[in-house]
């Protein structure tokens, strides 16, 4: 989302009431102005339990904040259940708003301190519960001829396949030369699940192929029950579950996490439709299994599609939440008097990282050094700011030339 504002400025100076979080379509209009006078009782209440009541609020978004109290009297009306989820994303919202630049990020080394070894304890499990994984299945699709089977083997192959090459890709990254490559090598593993996600389709796309060859002119009439390789994919699929449940804990931590969490869930599926359906079409009938086949097939290729469409989203410049662009503005606006308006913010992903473009607004008369050292400092609190990449600060003295770095206006 990109926020332009030309004549009409943002102004840091000029409090404004906490309406500025309420939506469109909320019909509350004065809320601000009805709960001001229960912000002081709500901040004595908070005191003790949160230093958000201690920090400055120049805008008053602490009086649109709501207790306990006042969100479980409103789950008691119509459709209250809506509004006590909105109130509680908007109460984080303005907490979120009201911790300083410093805060957010000390959190964030914080967490990544704590969340370091169990983290490192799920990639290095998945690695190695991947690769015992894909030797069980593989086994099981051999021995077998199960066409299921072996939709489920090749899964497993490229998974093991992908956490190494993600794996390589991700140290890549961290030791790239910066004057080969000066915005580093983020964009790298995105690049590599594109990739690794047309080989992935590509290959189930022959067995889908197969499949339907084999429904087609079937010639097996005496398919054999094959128990060992039944029970490889089961322990198969209860070492992911396992996996599943571990990741599940951390995958808001760490990308890496939640893209194995995700991998762990889907294999589940996976391995056991694959497993009943080979099961189904030995001891049932024939076309169970390769129909098996082809709708895990199919699967699969749906799956890697949509995350292509979301990588190619981040190397195309998808813009960043929302929420995060909100708290570069609003962070922007609080940083210094000498500032005086905030022109425009534009926050895009760069991979799975942010860009941050801030064009502020000083007087004419303020010295240069003075003007080039405040953007320097806001432009340094942008950057050590979670998943920020790099961040630009263009100081400007008015607002009423046409935005920058656009050929078409």
């Amino acid at each position: 989302m990109v926020i332009t504002q030309t004549k009409d400025a943002y102004y840091p100076q000029t409090p404004v009431s906490g309406t500025l979080l309420v939506g469109p379509n909320s019909n509350s209009t004065d809320y601000g102005a009805r709960h001001r006078d229960t912000g002081k009782r709500r901040d004595e209440e908070q005191i003790g339990t949160s230093v958000i009541s201690e920090r400055p609020d120049p805008y008053a978004f602490r009086t649109a904040l709501l207790t306990e109290e006042e969100l479980a009297a409103l789950r008691q009306k119509k459709a209250g259940k809506r509004l006590v989820n909105y109130q509680r994303k908007q109460n984080d919202l303005i907490n979120s708003l009201l911790k300083t630049m410093d805060e957010h990020t000390e959190e964030a080394k914080a967490d990544e301190e704590t969340s370091r070894l169990p983290i490192k304890i799920a990639i290095w499990a998945s690695l190695i519960g991947n690769f015992v994984l894909c030797i069980l299945q593989l086994y099981a699709a051999i021995t077998s001829a199960s066409l299921s089977l072996i939709a489920t083997s090749i899964d497993a192959v490229f998974d093991f396949g992908s956490n190494v090459v993600l794996y390589w890709l991700h140290k890549k990254a961290l030791s790239m030369d910066v004057n080969k490559w000066p915005v580093g090598g983020s964009r790298l593993e995105t690049i590599g699940n594109i990739i690794y996600g047309f080989l992935m389709s590509s290959v189930n796309l022959v067995v889908l192929v197969e499949s339907v060859q084999e429904i087609i002119s079937h010639h097996h009439d005496d398919d054999e029950f094959h128990i060992p390789s039944l029970v490889a994919v089961g322990a198969a699929l209860g070492v992911k579950f396992l996996l599943f449940l571990y990741c599940s804990s951390f995958r808001g931590r760490s990308s890496q996490v939640h893209v194995l969490w995700e991998d762990h869930r889907n294999d589940i599926f996976i391995n056991g439709f694959g497993l009943l359906m080979s099961a189904g079409g030995s001891r049932w009938v024939w076309w169970l299994d390769p129909m098996g086949a082809i709708i895990l097939s199919v699967g699969v290729m749906g799956s890697w599609g949509w995350t292509i469409y979301r990588q190619f989203g981040l190397l195309a410049g998808k813009s960043a939440p929302h929420e995060f662009i909100q708290l570069v503005i609003y962070n922007a606006m609080t940083f210094s008097d000498d500032i005086e308006q905030v022109d425009t913010v534009r926050a895009y992903h760069s991979g799975p990282n942010y860009f941050v473009e801030v064009d502020i607004v000083m007087h004419a008369d303020t010295p240069l050094g003075k003007a080039h050292d405040i953007s320097q400092q806001l432009q340094d609190k942008i950057e050590v700011l979670p998943n920020v990449e790099r961040a630009f600060v263009h100081v400007d003295h008015e607002t009423t030339h046409a935005p920058e770095h656009r050929k078409n206006v």
